[in-house]
Protein backbone atom coordinates (compact mmCIF):
# COMPACT_ATOMS: atom_id res chain seq x y z
CA UNK A 1 0.00 0.00 0.00
CA UNK A 2 2.80 2.41 0.48
CA UNK A 3 4.68 1.61 -2.40
CA UNK A 4 1.31 2.31 -4.48
CA UNK A 5 0.10 5.61 -2.36
CA UNK A 6 4.25 6.35 -3.13
CA UNK A 7 3.95 5.92 -6.54
CA UNK A 8 0.57 8.53 -6.97
CA UNK A 9 2.66 11.20 -5.41
CA UNK A 10 5.46 10.62 -7.59
CA UNK A 11 3.29 10.72 -10.43
CA UNK A 12 2.11 14.33 -9.47
CA UNK A 13 5.23 16.02 -8.63
CA UNK A 14 6.72 16.66 -12.23
CA UNK A 15 8.97 19.88 -12.62
CA UNK A 16 8.20 21.84 -15.14
CA UNK A 17 9.75 25.41 -16.78
CA UNK A 18 7.59 28.14 -16.94
CA UNK A 19 5.50 28.70 -19.69
CA UNK A 20 4.00 32.65 -20.77
CA UNK A 21 0.26 31.76 -20.84
CA UNK A 22 -2.78 33.99 -21.86
CA UNK A 23 -3.48 36.17 -19.02
CA UNK A 24 -6.86 37.11 -17.66
CA UNK A 25 -6.97 40.40 -16.45
CA UNK A 26 -8.19 41.83 -12.71
CA UNK A 27 -7.54 45.23 -12.07
CA UNK A 28 -9.33 48.11 -9.80
CA UNK A 29 -9.09 51.70 -10.14
CA UNK A 30 -9.62 53.81 -7.54
CA UNK A 31 -10.09 57.28 -6.19
CA UNK A 32 -12.25 60.39 -5.09
CA UNK A 33 -15.55 61.45 -6.23
CA UNK A 34 -15.49 63.21 -9.97
CA UNK A 35 -12.05 61.60 -10.46
CA UNK A 36 -13.02 59.93 -13.58
CA UNK A 37 -12.90 56.40 -12.38
CA UNK A 38 -16.31 55.09 -14.56
CA UNK A 39 -14.97 56.91 -18.05
CA UNK A 40 -11.43 55.36 -17.62
CA UNK A 41 -12.93 51.83 -16.86
CA UNK A 42 -14.58 52.41 -19.81
CA UNK A 43 -11.84 53.44 -21.96
CA UNK A 44 -9.65 50.93 -20.67
CA UNK A 45 -12.23 48.03 -22.05
CA UNK A 46 -12.53 49.86 -25.22
CA UNK A 47 -8.51 50.08 -25.84
CA UNK A 48 -8.51 45.93 -24.62
CA UNK A 49 -11.41 44.85 -27.04
CA UNK A 50 -9.90 46.99 -30.13
CA UNK A 51 -13.32 49.39 -29.78
CA UNK A 52 -15.39 46.66 -30.25
CA UNK A 53 -17.81 47.33 -26.87
CA UNK A 54 -20.58 44.24 -28.20
CA UNK A 55 -18.69 42.43 -25.37
CA UNK A 56 -18.27 44.53 -22.66
CA UNK A 57 -20.98 44.72 -19.72
CA UNK A 58 -20.72 47.36 -17.17
CA UNK A 59 -22.27 46.56 -13.85
CA UNK A 60 -23.36 49.70 -12.20
CA UNK A 61 -24.56 50.54 -8.59
CA UNK A 62 -23.48 54.35 -9.14
CA UNK A 63 -26.02 54.95 -11.68
CA UNK A 64 -24.27 57.04 -13.98
CA UNK A 65 -22.42 54.64 -16.18
CA UNK A 66 -24.90 55.82 -19.13
CA UNK A 67 -23.18 59.32 -19.20
CA UNK A 68 -20.59 58.14 -21.17
CA UNK A 69 -22.93 56.02 -23.63
CA UNK A 70 -20.38 58.58 -26.18
CA UNK A 71 -17.63 56.59 -25.38
CA UNK A 72 -19.46 53.41 -27.12
CA UNK A 73 -22.14 51.20 -27.35
CA UNK A 74 -21.62 48.65 -24.15
CA UNK A 75 -24.03 46.83 -22.18
CA UNK A 76 -25.33 47.67 -19.06
CA UNK A 77 -26.58 45.48 -15.77
CA UNK A 78 -28.06 48.00 -13.41
CA UNK A 79 -27.46 46.76 -9.82
CA UNK A 80 -30.04 48.11 -7.16
CA UNK A 81 -29.93 47.91 -3.63
CA UNK A 82 -29.63 45.55 -1.65
CA UNK A 83 -25.51 45.59 -2.66
CA UNK A 84 -24.69 42.01 -1.14
CA UNK A 85 -22.02 39.93 -2.23
CA UNK A 86 -24.35 37.40 -3.65
CA UNK A 87 -26.28 40.02 -6.13
CA UNK A 88 -22.86 41.01 -7.19
CA UNK A 89 -21.90 37.29 -7.70
CA UNK A 90 -25.98 36.92 -9.61
CA UNK A 91 -24.54 39.95 -12.20
CA UNK A 92 -21.29 38.44 -12.64
CA UNK A 93 -22.64 35.75 -13.84
CA UNK A 94 -25.50 36.86 -15.58
CA UNK A 95 -23.02 38.81 -17.67
CA UNK A 96 -21.14 35.72 -18.13
CA UNK A 97 -23.34 33.66 -19.41
CA UNK A 98 -23.91 36.39 -22.00
CA UNK A 99 -20.83 36.05 -23.52
CA UNK A 100 -19.20 39.35 -22.26
CA UNK A 101 -15.37 39.47 -22.40
CA UNK A 102 -14.75 42.48 -20.22
CA UNK A 103 -16.90 43.05 -17.26
CA UNK A 104 -16.66 46.49 -15.68
CA UNK A 105 -18.22 46.53 -11.82
CA UNK A 106 -19.24 50.48 -10.81
CA UNK A 107 -18.23 50.19 -7.89
CA UNK A 108 -17.34 47.45 -5.01
CA UNK A 109 -17.58 49.63 -2.70
CA UNK A 110 -21.21 49.43 -2.31
CA UNK A 111 -20.67 45.92 -1.32
CA UNK A 112 -18.60 46.56 1.19
CA UNK A 113 -20.46 49.30 2.74
CA UNK A 114 -23.16 47.03 2.99
CA UNK A 115 -20.97 44.61 4.87
CA UNK A 116 -20.20 46.73 7.40
CA UNK A 117 -23.61 47.56 7.85
CA UNK A 118 -24.60 43.96 8.35
CA UNK A 119 -21.35 43.42 10.98
CA UNK A 120 -22.89 46.48 13.14
CA UNK A 121 -26.15 45.05 13.02
CA UNK A 122 -25.10 41.98 14.56
CA UNK A 123 -25.71 41.11 18.27
CA UNK A 124 -22.46 40.15 20.52
CA UNK A 125 -18.90 40.80 20.09
CA UNK A 126 -17.75 43.09 17.42
CA UNK A 127 -14.61 41.14 16.79
CA UNK A 128 -15.73 37.59 16.88
CA UNK A 129 -18.80 38.45 14.48
CA UNK A 130 -15.82 39.24 11.46
CA UNK A 131 -15.83 35.51 11.38
CA UNK A 132 -19.36 35.65 10.00
CA UNK A 133 -18.91 38.57 7.40
CA UNK A 134 -15.12 37.61 6.09
CA UNK A 135 -15.72 34.53 4.61
CA UNK A 136 -18.71 36.30 2.77
CA UNK A 137 -16.79 38.99 1.40
CA UNK A 138 -13.77 36.46 0.42
CA UNK A 139 -16.38 34.69 -1.83
CA UNK A 140 -17.18 37.54 -3.50
CA UNK A 141 -13.79 38.66 -4.27
CA UNK A 142 -12.79 35.00 -5.28
CA UNK A 143 -15.93 34.76 -7.51
CA UNK A 144 -14.37 37.79 -9.58
CA UNK A 145 -10.63 36.57 -9.33
CA UNK A 146 -12.17 33.10 -10.80
CA UNK A 147 -14.03 34.92 -13.42
CA UNK A 148 -12.84 33.86 -16.99
CA UNK A 149 -13.80 37.62 -17.88
CA UNK A 150 -11.57 40.29 -18.02
CA UNK A 151 -12.97 42.53 -15.38
CA UNK A 152 -12.26 46.27 -14.16
CA UNK A 153 -13.24 47.20 -10.65
CA UNK A 154 -14.18 50.75 -9.05
CA UNK A 155 -13.97 51.80 -5.83
CA UNK A 156 -14.55 55.25 -4.09
CA UNK A 157 -11.66 56.71 -1.99
CA UNK A 158 -11.61 58.69 0.94
CA UNK A 159 -9.24 60.50 3.19
CA UNK A 160 -7.06 58.23 5.53
CA UNK A 161 -5.90 59.28 9.07
CA UNK A 162 -2.99 58.22 11.10
CA UNK A 163 -3.84 58.40 14.89
CA UNK A 164 -0.65 58.79 16.97
CA UNK A 165 0.02 59.19 21.04
CA UNK A 166 3.53 60.46 21.98
CA UNK A 167 4.33 61.57 25.48
CA UNK A 168 0.42 61.37 26.35
CA UNK A 169 -0.62 63.63 23.63
CA UNK A 170 -2.91 62.18 20.61
CA UNK A 171 -2.42 63.98 17.64
CA UNK A 172 -4.40 62.99 13.79
CA UNK A 173 -2.36 63.22 10.94
CA UNK A 174 -4.03 62.87 7.20
CA UNK A 175 -1.85 60.05 5.41
CA UNK A 176 -3.58 60.11 2.05
CA UNK A 177 -6.53 58.15 0.57
CA UNK A 178 -7.78 54.79 0.96
CA UNK A 179 -10.17 52.69 -0.87
CA UNK A 180 -13.65 52.28 0.62
CA UNK A 181 -13.35 48.53 0.98
CA UNK A 182 -11.26 45.82 2.97
CA UNK A 183 -8.01 46.92 4.13
CA UNK A 184 -5.34 44.54 1.86
CA UNK A 185 -7.80 44.62 -1.41
CA UNK A 186 -5.50 45.64 -3.46
CA UNK A 187 -3.27 42.47 -3.01
CA UNK A 188 -6.05 40.53 -4.54
CA UNK A 189 -5.78 42.56 -7.79
CA UNK A 190 -3.42 42.35 -10.95
CA UNK A 191 -3.08 46.12 -10.84
CA UNK A 192 -4.25 49.07 -9.00
CA UNK A 193 -4.32 52.45 -10.02
CA UNK A 194 -5.55 55.51 -8.19
CA UNK A 195 -6.64 58.61 -10.12
CA UNK A 196 -6.52 61.51 -8.75
CA UNK A 197 -9.15 65.07 -9.43
CA UNK A 198 -6.72 66.37 -12.08
CA UNK A 199 -7.74 63.08 -13.86
CA UNK A 200 -4.16 61.40 -13.82
CA UNK A 201 -3.48 58.34 -13.02
CA UNK A 202 -0.20 56.35 -10.86
CA UNK A 203 0.04 52.72 -10.21
CA UNK A 204 -0.66 51.83 -6.14
CA UNK A 205 0.17 48.20 -7.44
CA UNK A 206 1.77 46.75 -10.89
CA UNK A 207 2.37 43.40 -11.65
CA UNK A 208 2.50 43.74 -15.82
CA UNK A 209 5.28 46.07 -15.27
CA UNK A 210 3.54 48.62 -17.89
CA UNK A 211 2.68 51.44 -15.04
CA UNK A 212 4.91 50.62 -11.96
CA UNK A 213 7.21 53.91 -11.87
CA UNK A 214 5.90 55.73 -14.23
CA UNK A 215 4.85 59.13 -13.90
CA UNK A 216 1.31 60.09 -13.17
CA UNK A 217 -0.38 59.80 -16.83
CA UNK A 218 -4.12 60.25 -18.47
CA UNK A 219 -5.84 57.08 -18.66
CA UNK A 220 -6.71 56.29 -22.77
CA UNK A 221 -7.36 53.75 -25.16
CA UNK A 222 -3.79 53.14 -25.68
CA UNK A 223 -3.90 52.18 -21.99
CA UNK A 224 -6.35 49.37 -22.46
CA UNK A 225 -4.19 48.35 -25.91
CA UNK A 226 -1.26 47.77 -23.82
CA UNK A 227 -2.51 45.62 -21.33
CA UNK A 228 -4.01 43.72 -23.86
CA UNK A 229 -0.70 43.18 -25.45
CA UNK A 230 0.18 42.20 -21.81
CA UNK A 231 -2.22 39.80 -21.73
CA UNK A 232 -1.87 37.90 -25.43
CA UNK A 233 1.93 38.04 -25.79
CA UNK A 234 3.17 38.28 -29.38
CA UNK A 235 4.58 34.58 -29.05
CA UNK A 236 1.05 33.19 -28.05
CA UNK A 237 -0.57 35.14 -31.24
CA UNK A 238 1.80 34.08 -33.31
CA UNK A 239 1.62 30.18 -31.50
CA UNK A 240 -2.30 30.60 -32.09
CA UNK A 241 -2.29 31.62 -35.67
CA UNK A 242 -0.09 28.94 -36.98
CA UNK A 243 -2.37 26.12 -35.02
CA UNK A 244 -5.38 27.83 -36.97
CA UNK A 245 -3.87 28.01 -40.60
CA UNK A 246 -2.52 24.12 -39.39
CA UNK A 247 -5.60 23.14 -39.35
CA UNK A 248 -7.76 25.29 -41.62
CA UNK A 249 -7.50 23.79 -45.20
CA UNK A 250 -9.90 20.57 -45.65
CA UNK A 251 -9.62 18.18 -48.19
CA UNK A 252 -12.28 17.08 -50.33
CA UNK A 253 -14.13 14.20 -48.50
CA UNK A 254 -13.86 17.13 -45.35
CA UNK A 255 -11.59 15.93 -43.32
CA UNK A 256 -9.04 18.01 -41.88
CA UNK A 257 -5.19 17.71 -42.79
CA UNK A 258 -2.09 19.70 -41.80
CA UNK A 259 -0.64 22.31 -44.92
CA UNK A 260 2.65 22.27 -42.88
CA UNK A 261 4.34 19.45 -44.97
Amino acid sequence: MYFIINQLIQNFMELKQTTRKQAIMKMALQGLSSSGKSMSALLIAKGMCNGDLSKVAVIDTENSIELYSHIGKFNVLKLAPPFSPQRYIEAIKTCEDSGMEIIIIDSISHCWNYLLQAHAALQGNSFTNWQKVTPVHNAFVQRIMDSPCHIICTMRSKQDYLMQTVSGKTTVEKVGLRAIQRTGIEYDFVSVLEIGLNHQAKALKDRTGLFLDLPAFMITEETGQKINEWCNPVHIQEDSKIAIINNLKINQNGNFRSIAN
